[in-house]
């Protein structure tokens, strides 16, 4: 989201919430507000970690036993998309029914392959890719709404690396195990943009919350 303009604010406002003028009206950014904010940055930051982690292992010592890593990516993309947030009510929801779809396929490839042999499996048959494939396109979102309301370029490198490695290797043209640089490459972006965003005021993410309460007055008023 972007950064709104701040409407004057007195001292006692400063050291409390701080003021700011929407688009539906004034609204203040709590210290709720500023905690949810930096949730949401330290899930997106153990999810660029816990991926890096994930690939540097598979490169160095194959892909058995990444099962932790990928327990770890599952738990903080969940998290970032709860403390994420997004205007759109269905949008935000459907990035969470993709992730939990592909925690799902990530749960069924454990209990057919063996947590210790899931990277194998992938390997061997690229149609799990399906399966877990919604996981990633919860993680696509998450970057296009970065892209989308921050601008930054690594953001674009998220959104357009992840389908597209995937879809090469679903259909045989680059098979996973050739794709080890362009992962490593998405990883690394991820890690760019999620260091970054500590960078921003609580503000940023969290966006005009008049849009949010209008949306929502909106919601509970239709029949």
């Amino acid at each position: 989201m972007t950064t709104p303009n701040p409407a004057a604010v007195s001292p006692a406002d400063q050291s409390a919430d701080q003021l700011h003028q929407g688009m539906f009206g004034p609204y203040r950014i709590t210290a709720a507000d500023r905690r949810e904010v930096t949730a949401y940055r330290m899930s997106v930051l153990t999810l660029a970690v816990a991926q890096l982690g994930c690939l540097v292992q598979w490169s160095w010592a194959g892909s058995t036993w990444i099962g932790p890593w990928l327990v770890l990516m599952a738990m903080a993309l969940g998290l970032a998309l709860h403390w994420i947030h997004i205007y759109l009510r269905p949008l935000h929801q459907a990035l969470q029914l993709f992730w939990l779809v592909g925690v799902g396929g990530g749960v069924a490839l454990a209990y057919q392959a063996g947590p210790a042999q899931m990277g194998n499996a992938l390997l061997a048959q690229p149609l799990w890719i399906m399966a877990v494939g919604p996981y990633f396109a919860a993680l696509t979102g998450l970057g296009f709404k970065e892209f989308f309301c921050f601008r930054r370029l690594e953001a674009v490198g998220v959104t357009l690396l992840v389908p597209l490695l995937l879809l090469l290797a679903l259909v045989g043209v680059v098979p996973l195990e050739q794709q080890a640089p362009f992962w490593f490459l998405e990883a690394m972006l991820l890690l760019v943009m999620a260091v970054g965003k500590f960078r921003l005021e609580p503000a940023a993410d969290i966006g005009d919350k008049s849009v949010f309460e209008e949306l929502e007055r909106r919601r509970r008023t239709v029949p």
